[in-house]
């Protein structure tokens, strides 16, 4: 199982909120390109880049950060979204060596268009669906839409996304543990890999993942855990592997 660093970028600085709320951060580092080559060197196989200002403009706001960011690790995936709303964007971050885009808001609103994202760019999509009670959030989380999570993730794994990510937003950036039930219900409900985020705060919850590898959970991402020190990312890795080792 991956566990994948999260790097958040508000005004240019690496950030963590707190269940999504814009006004209730944390500022972690001045600079992010910084920060990203430390979790390179603590052995991360990917990273994960969110936009917050990008998610609630509909628009990139950090996207130099980002191709900076890209340009310094040439050989490490980064997954990144946050204000992808175009295809003219897409090109543009796998044109600054960005791996793979993430689609939230707009894959809700406009599921036609992960359907020709995922046709236009074969290999790179992954939607990310952030869910309370079952229900999928849009627009950085500040309205629930109707729909259903599980329902919706089959409808892109039949367009072709490459995988999930499954966030919690009741336990993002609150350290309160990961809801492992979901995201194994949400993974053995469809094909592609999910990957889990929202509460990782230990080791505690890396092994409550792994135990539950077999229901197609392949990566975690965390982010205030590792900032704040509650759970050390070359450990927690370390882990992650030995256990896959022993399923």
């Amino acid at each position: 199982m991956l566990l994948i660093p999260a790097i958040d970028l508000k005004d240019g600085k690496c950030v963590r909120l707190r269940q999504g709320r814009m006004d209730d951060e944390t500022v972690f580092s001045d600079d992010p390109v910084a920060m990203a080559d430390r979790w390179a060197k603590a052995g991360a196989r990917r990273l994960h880049i969110v936009d917050l200002n990008g998610a609630f403009s509909g628009k990139p706001e950090n996207a130099g950060v980002i191709k900076c960011i890209a340009e310094n690790h040439p050989d490490l995936p980064i997954q990144v979204g946050g204000g992808i709303r175009d295809e003219d964007t897409v090109q543009a971050y796998l044109d600054a060596g960005v791996q793979y885009v993430i689609f939230g808001t707009k894959a809700v609103n406009a599921p036609h268009f992960v359907s020709d994202m995922c046709a236009e760019f074969p290999g790179h999509v992954i939607v990310g669906l952030d869910a309370k009670d079952g229900k999928v959030a849009i627009d950085g989380w500040s309205k629930l839409s109707h729909h259903d999570v599980i329902d919706l993730a089959q409808h892109f794994e039949h367009d072709g996304v490459v995988a999930i990510i499954y966030t919690d937003i009741g336990r993002d950036g609150m350290m309160s543990g990961v809801n492992v039930e979901a995201t194994a219900r949400l993974a053995e409900a469809v094909r592609v890999p999910v990957v889990a985020s929202g509460g990782i705060k230990t080791l505690d919850d890396i092994r409550a993942l792994c135990q539950q590898r077999d229901s197609g959970i392949t990566g975690a991402i965390t982010g205030r855990a590792i900032y704040e020190g509650t759970l050390d990312f070359a450990e927690g890795q370390k882990l992650a592997d030995n256990l896959c080792k022993e399923s």
